[in-house]
């Protein structure tokens, strides 16, 4: 039986995962699982998450930072802190997909594009956690800390499915709604006109399908028959470009 080779790097202190996308991810160890770098997150085995080998540009050593003290009570405090509870992001993704009826490999998709797989991440407009929830909508989601990581993947999958079904599963509607707000697509009837909009569509739609095509060649050499290459936009129009359903019956 063939194995996969395991090479586990301990990491001094806190080490930065610097992705080829800008983002970095925090850990405390890092294993190479074949083409895939585990980052355990607090340095246990049960709260990690997997980052192919090649999005990741170089890491770098940041001394450890100081914790709070047990008795810290802020509520602003205590809000912006990741819990210590045992989080496995394929699992946490596999179960909320299932929960809303999408396809996991979207949800990780969109994972990828918001924050790059950090659950820590903030951007310069406060969204936070792997799905980049903004405030006003962690609020309307239920979700009292956005840092949570199951609960940020639970509440972002939930809205993505709300907005899929705003949009009559209109799935490059669903994404540009996601980026740049639901009132934003309705001004313009379908992806408004911002750049950084239609890169963000078009970023998704192509590592989604990219995906399937992986899987369907796979399971296409298996059985001997050649592959038919499929089409993936370049560019991004009001009509839906998936070349797969995002949503599982």
């Amino acid at each position: 039986m063939a194995a996969l080779a395991l090479i586990s790097t301990s990491c001094p202190a806190s080490d930065n995962a610097v992705l080829r996308n800008g983002f970095s991810i925090l850990h405390q160890r890092r294993q190479i699982i074949g083409d895939v770098t585990r980052l355990y997150i607090e340095g246990d085995q049960s709260s990690f998450v997997d980052i192919p080998t090649a999005d990741i540009d170089h890491f770098e050593s940041v001394p450890d930072l100081p914790r709070p003290p047990a008795t810290v009570s802020s509520p602003q405090q205590t809000a912006s802190a990741v819990p210590n509870h045992s989080f496995n992001l394929n699992e946490t993704v596999k179960a909320a997909s299932g929960a809303y009826q999408l396809d996991p490999d979207l949800v990780t998709s969109v994972i990828r594009a918001e924050s790059g797989f950090n659950v820590r991440a903030v951007s310069p407009k406060g969204a936070q956690g792997l799905m980049q929830l903004m405030p006003q909508t962690a609020t309307q989601l239920g979700v009292q800390n956005a840092l949570d990581p199951q609960a940020n993947v639970e509440a972002g999958t939930r809205y993505l499915r709300e907005l899929l079904e705003r949009y009559n599963f209109d799935l490059i509607k669903a994404l540009a709604a996601y980026n740049a707000g639901p009132q934003r697509v309705e001004q313009y009837n379908g992806v408004p006109p911002y750049y950084e909009t239609k890169a963000y569509v078009a970023r998704i739609v192509r590592d989604f399908n990219r995906k399937k095509i992986e899987a369907k060649a796979g399971t296409t050499a298996k059985s001997g028959a050649k592959n038919p290459a499929a089409k993936v936009p370049n560019t991004i129009s009001n009509q839906s470009a998936a070349s797969q359903s995002p949503v599982r019956n």
